[in-house]
């Protein structure tokens, strides 16, 4: 499962494999995305790394944080950008999007709606066995693929395709 913490500066990724309640930890960074570049080119980057990641890794399923209402409207839209290209990458490469509200996946991984940053990357770390916390963002997308292999399309995913 690829969990992918979607933005326009920083692109968290995180794959772990889930077979029942084990979770194994496969792999995680961050995709650090040039401002300097024209918006066209910063998404040309973000699709470009994401799949790599899919052709390196060969996950089954990406599951995407949902977009949220920001108060940024300019803000909002760059990231609503950066989701579109990276759903359509997934869409390449066949591979179904599933999408998680960050409260659900809060609540997935960490047990309740309202987790900090450093909560969600501590039990990420618990959850997948690491000797110290990813960065927030690979933390993020690793939390989403959890939440993936935890709750799932029966339990309240959303697959967009």
């Amino acid at each position: 499962m690829l969990g992918i913490d979607p933005g326009t500066r920083l692109v968290g990724y995180g794959v772990v494999d889930h077979a029942g309640p084990t979770i194994t930890y496969v792999e995680c960074g961050v995709l650090k995305i040039s401002t300097e570049q024209a918006m066209a080119r910063r998404l040309r980057q973000i699709a470009d790394g994401i799949a790599e990641v899919i052709r390196e890794l060969s996950p089954g399923v990406m599951a995407l944080e949902a977009a949220f209402h920001g108060v940024n409207a300019s803000s909002a839209l760059k990231l609503g950008q950066a989701r579109g290209a990276i759903m359509v990458v997934a869409a390449v490469h066949d591979l179904a999007v599933f999408e998680y509200p960050p409260a659900m996946v809060k609540k997935a991984v960490v047990g309740h709606g309202r987790a900090t940053k450093e909560e969600i990357a501590a039990r990420v770390q618990l959850l997948c066995h690491l000797r110290r916390p990813p960065t927030a963002d690979a933390a993020d997308a690793l939390a989403i693929a959890i939440c993936h292999g935890h709750t799932g399309p029966a339990r309240g995913g959303q697959e967009r395709r």
